[in-house]
């Protein structure tokens, strides 16, 4: 056998057999509890409570019931906990789960995740309670928890000499957009918005650029499964880079000069190429499997979202805060919902099967999206219609931790860590 063929298959088997210190990590996962095993428990859980704790004080404020004892504005505090408090979790669930898959390592797990996690918890009360607290506290404990997970996922990344350094700079640069929200709030002389409006771009652009890693391949996985042929998805290719640029100008250009009839014009044309390369990917087709279809569903927000958002520069019937529900209350949530149920089903040993908890997670989501873009041209008190849709998207998560919160918590049944 020549020399190069030798070494292929001693890196396959090296792959398959694991090393004698990979099965003693192995062995020290399995007898770690179950919620420390991997970074998706701690943080999809954590996540799910805290998006449903930050719209029952937001209703409760809305309805004249408390005061928050935040340094921040109230609509500041929600919008800062729903981008960087929620999506920062979910953000940090996905990305501990799927490095491992990445790169071929070991989860993090054990003191080092409970200390991530406990970083992140203490950010969203440090904020929460921010006005008795004073800011700094708020300020070092949530860009540091960002710059922290940045920092584990680079490592592992540049570790395995892995091709994601694009996420990992999303996530960095994400951090800098929280302590611009902090600095904001501090009086330092930065534009309005600038901090969360960057963040908000950021996390679109990742829903763009994972989303179409996975939506077209767990498509194109299932249509082969049912037999299809013909029309199957690709992964992503000329077009899509194009889109994702297109997108990118837009994204930046809105975060730069929001009011902008050109930033408006550039997020419209960014819409119209998202539409277009969601028509690609056959999801209608996928309406049977709706673990799939949900993913579909969840990234039509995205075009939608840019549309309106785009439009909202040039008429003033379409409020900024419609586009910018849709964006994150539609596609940002029915997203981050799609892949949480889809991974924890995936990763704690169940079937990949949505039941009726997971379908009425999928609706009130969705439905609470709707009616909180719609609230303004509903023919209801707005107040009444902003608090119907907080209590159906409140839904959704109340859902999900009751359907999947146990199964973070336990092992799994076939004893896998």
């Amino acid at each position: 056998m020549p020399w190069p063929a030798a070494a292929r298959a001693r890196a396959f088997y090296l792959r398959k057999v694991p090393s004698m210190s990979e099965s003693k990590r192995h062995a020290r996962l399995m007898r770690l509890p179950p919620f420390l095993r991997a970074g998706f428990r701690p943080f999809f859980l954590g996540g799910a409570l805290w998006a449903l704790t930050v719209m029952t004080l937001w209703v409760c404020f809305l309805a004249g019931e408390l005061d928050l004892p935040t340094a921040f504005d109230a609509l500041a505090w929600h919008r800062h906990e729903m981008l960087f408090g929620y999506l920062g979790a979910v953000i940090a669930g996905f990305l501990l789960t799927a490095i491992p898959n990445w790169t071929g390592r070991l989860p993090m797990a054990g003191r080092g995740l409970a200390a991530l996690a406990g970083l992140w918890l203490c950010a969203r009360l440090a904020l929460l309670f921010s006005a008795p607290l004073g800011p700094l506290p708020a300020f070092l404990a949530d860009v540091g928890f960002l710059a922290a997970l940045a920092a584990v996922a680079a490592r592992e990344v540049l570790a395995a000499h892995n091709r994601n350094l694009p996420v990992v700079l999303v996530v960095t640069l994400l951090a800098v957009a929280n302590g611009l929200d902090h600095a904001e709030q501090f009086g330092a002389p930065i534009p309005t918005g600038l901090g969360w409006r960057l963040g908000f771009g950021l996390v679109l652009m990742l829903v763009s650029l994972i989303g179409g890693r996975i939506i077209p391949s767990f498509t194109r996985n299932w249509l082969a499964k049912q037999g299809r042929q013909q029309g199957l998805p690709t992964q992503p290719g000329r077009f899509d880079m194009a889109t994702l640029a297109a997108t990118a100008v837009a994204m930046v250009s809105w975060v730069a000069l929001p009011d902008s009839p050109y930033a408006g014009a550039l997020l419209i044309v960014a819409s119209v190429l998202q539409a277009v390369r969601l028509s690609r990917w056959s999801g209608l087709h996928t309406m049977a499997e709706p673990l799939v279809f949900i993913l579909h569903v969840s990234y039509a927000w995205l075009p939608l979202g840019l549309l309106l958002l785009g439009a909202s520069t040039f008429s003033d019937h379409v409020p900024p805060a419609a586009a910018l529900h849709a964006l994150s209350a539609g596609g940002m949530a029915s997203m981050t919902l799609a892949v949480m149920t889809r991974a924890t089903l995936g990763h704690t040993g169940r079937d990949l099967h949505a039941d009726g908890w997971t379908l009425a997670i999928y609706v009130l989501v969705n439905l609470g999206a709707a009616v909180r873009v719609s609230a303004p041209v509903l023919p209801v008190d707005f107040l009444g219609a902003m608090s119907l849709a907080g209590t159906l998207w409140a839904g959704a998560f109340v859902l999900f931790v009751l359907a999947y919160g146990p199964s973070m918590l336990r092992a799994r049944p076939d004893g896998r860590p």
